[in-house]
């Protein structure tokens, strides 16, 4: 009796990938996953019983099972152990097959698994996924690139299992070989810079203005009711509402100032400044997190220093609120602006008003005001700095006073503000029409020889100065 295929094939089934498994079974896909962990694969086999799915620990038993032109992602860490996986599975591969590689890893990996893979007639996907454990269970947002008849091969499942708004599925094709994975990077910098900006407001909120986690709950839950609506904003709403079960306490005041990184949002930074653009709200949120993790240096310094609180507190909740929305509308205009170079620089073709779609749902840094976005950037999608258009305008200059005079409190008060003061200097530095770069052109030719240009006359000088 001829075996039964299945019709994808999932490794990794840590809590992301059985979750995502059970995502594709559910939607009517038979999956088959692979995994060295006994624990797991009877675990999936147990959740999944409903529906027409099985695990196996053998590579080639693994393999043989599915469906050709095989379709096999892997959700796996990124790095040495996805290019384990491209070798173990090689010598079991028919040419067609299509790998799709779905853990965060680096573009440029991304790029040499394509034309490696191209040479063995084996088709590879690097596809960016958002949403986390409960995003990959019920409706993340997908972010393939590849070739468009590979993608073909996987459109079906993946519109299948992504988030859905308005009935669109939270997933598209969005360009050649790495840019899946370069848009989840960019996606990854802007949640950084959001997360930073959400935390230093929160400072502000507990210091400044006294508020107790209540206090600090209402205020989230209030601005996520308005233009602020988002997945970030939500979960911080909840997060000041929680209560350890065993000791009644608020479990945010359980928890180390110590935030960890995984390197998608150094990655960001990384790029921009490779692309010859600068991103500093995604900087701040980095350097950080940094410094987040030198908490005994923090400690010490502490002693020897005292936070003075100089001046009247002179702000309002709802400074704070336009401080925020400042915040997160620039540090998607910085991600946007990457994207924009590196569509150029890296021949992306990227649509950007179909990033803003897929973005709406799943992922982490969905939020109601991409919808702004997605009208600037239908009508205008070959934009030179989106903090030019006039919608974008009239935003910053309602919300403008109030952020410096959040910053002007914040510093009265020495309360850290990286992400919120680099955010503004960013914005003012785009407006500031003759900057002092001038000063540093004579410094590089004095010191260097490595002339400089002029305000009357093209071409390039040298001093020799005094």
């Amino acid at each position: 009796m001829k075996e039964e295929k299945f019709d994808f094939g999932l490794v990794g089934l840590g809590v992301m990938g059985r979750n995502f498994i059970l995502n594709v079974s559910e939607n009517g896909f038979s999956t088959l996953g692979l995994s060295s962990s006994k624990e797991k694969i009877n675990l999936l086999r147990e959740e999944g019983r409903k529906n027409k799915i099985d695990a196996t620990n053998s590579d080639e038993n693994f393999i043989s099972r599915l469906e050709l032109p095989r379709k096999i992602m892997l959700l796996i860490p990124a790095g040495k152990p996805v290019d384990s996986i491209i070798e173990r599975f090689l010598p079991f591969l028919d040419k067609g097959d299509l790998i799709i590689d779905g853990g965060n890893s680096h573009f440029l990996d991304s790029n040499r698994r394509y034309d490696f893979l191209l040479k063995k007639g084996i088709r590879f996907i690097g596809s960016g996924i958002s949403g986390g454990s409960i995003g990959a269970r019920y409706g993340p947002s997908i972010m393939p690139g590849g070739d468009i008849e590979s993608y073909k091969l996987i459109k079906p499942i993946f519109e299948s299992v992504s988030a859905k708004i308005n009935n669109e599925p939270c997933v598209t094709y969005l360009g050649p070989k790495s840019s899946g994975h370069y848009v989840k990077m960019i996606h990854n910098g802007i949640e950084y810079a959001l997360m930073q900006l959400i935390s230093e407001v929160y400072h502000i909120l507990k210091v400044v203005l006294n508020y107790n986690n209540d206090a600090i709950f209402k205020s989230f839950k209030k601005w996520n009711e308005g233009r602020l609506s988002s997945y970030l904003v939500e979960i911080t709403r909840n997060i000041f509402n929680t209560k350890h079960k065993e000791n009644n306490k608020y479990i945010i005041d359980l928890i180390l100032d110590k935030a960890k990184q995984k390197g998608t949002g150094k990655w960001t930074s990384q790029n921009a400044m490779d692309i010859g653009i600068n991103v500093p709200t995604i900087d701040s949120a980095i350097s950080m997190r940094i410094i987040s993790s030198f908490k005994e240096i923090r400690e010490n310094t502490s002693n020897l220093y005292i936070n003075n609180k100089e001046g009247k507190v002179d702000i309002l909740e709802d400074d704070l609120e336009k401080t925020l929305y400042f915040g997160f509308i620039i540090s998607y205009i910085q991600g946007f602006l990457q994207l924009k170079i590196a569509s150029k620089d890296y021949n992306y073709n990227l649509d950007f008003e179909s990033i803003c779609r897929i973005w709406r749902g799943g992922c982490i840094i969905r939020a109601d005001m991409l919808e702004i976005f997605i009208d600037i950037l239908k009508e205008n999608p070959n934009f030179d700095h989106l903090i030019q258009n006039n919608y974008i305008l009239k935003i910053i200059s309602e919300c403008e006073s109030s952020v410096r005079k959040v910053c002007k409190n914040a510093i009265n008060s020495s309360i850290p503000i990286m992400g919120i003061s680099s955010t503004l200097s960013y914005f003012d530095s785009l407006k500031t029409n003759k900057l002092p770069s001038n000063l540093i052109q004579a410094q590089r030719d004095y010191f260097g020889e490595h002339t400089y240009e002029r305000i009357d006359k093209k071409g390039s000088f040298h001093t020799k100065w005094e």
